[in-house]
């Protein structure tokens, strides 16, 4: 990466230029680099981490302005915005396959969702995995992780989805498009400060062409 103080071409350019190198400012830092493309935009760790930010960035706007300011000291730290220094402080998180959470203040202590007996029901090329939460707490998001040819041992390559919790609701992913096989998965729940406990109720089904 090259810092610049005046980009080619424009005192503020952003893009990319003949499809080799992206111009854009990053910390209010104008820079430009080389344009590399990911050797697999859908491998197993790309998935789990896009997973993660389509969680927390949906979840954000209903965070409480008392949530939101405790990422205040992190952001001015980092000269970002507060919801910046979220994603990144959570997928930091996420990575270590830790529990993310709607504060900076990741005290794991608050009491998490309780869940009843997870489902998971054959489809065309789709299979509906239900589970039904039984007391709220201070559940935050239930974590969906997938495999198929045998069991799964949660990880962080193998999530597929966080759906968040909304009080006693019954939570519902629809996995779809599948290649027709077995599929198996497994759960984690997760609170609002980061406490994150396996929910081991492992189902699986199929997936018919």
């Amino acid at each position: 990466m090259v810092k610049v103080n005046g980009p080619m071409f424009s005192l503020g350019a952003s893009g990319k230029l003949g499809g080799a190198i992206v111009y854009a400012i990053w910390k209010g830092r104008a820079y430009c680099r080389e344009l590399v493309k990911p050797a697999n935009p859908k491998s197993d760790k790309q998935l789990s981490v896009r997973a993660a930010m389509t969680f927390l960035s949906t979840e954000w706007a209903g965070i409480g302005a008392p949530s939101k300011a405790t990422w205040e000291d992190l952001a001015d730290a980092d000269v970002v915005s507060t919801f910046n220094a979220y994603v990144a402080a959570n997928l930091k998180r996420w990575r270590s396959f830790r529990g993310i959470g709607e504060t900076a203040n990741y005290t794991e202590a608050l009491a998490n969702a309780t869940a009843g007996v997870a489902t998971a029901t054959n489809g065309v090329r789709m299979i509906t995995v239900t589970m039904p939460i039984t007391a709220a707490n201070f559940g935050w998001g239930l974590f969906i992780f997938r495999k198929t040819g045998s069991a799964v041992t949660p990880a962080f390559d193998n999530l597929v989805k966080i759906l968040p919790i909304d009080g006693t609701n019954d939570i519902v992913f629809i996995d779809t498009p599948l290649e027709p096989a077995t599929y198996h998965y497994d759960f984690y729940l997760c609170s609002g400060d980061g406490l994150f406990e396996l929910e081991s109720q492992p189902v699986d089904a199929d997936a018919t062409a």
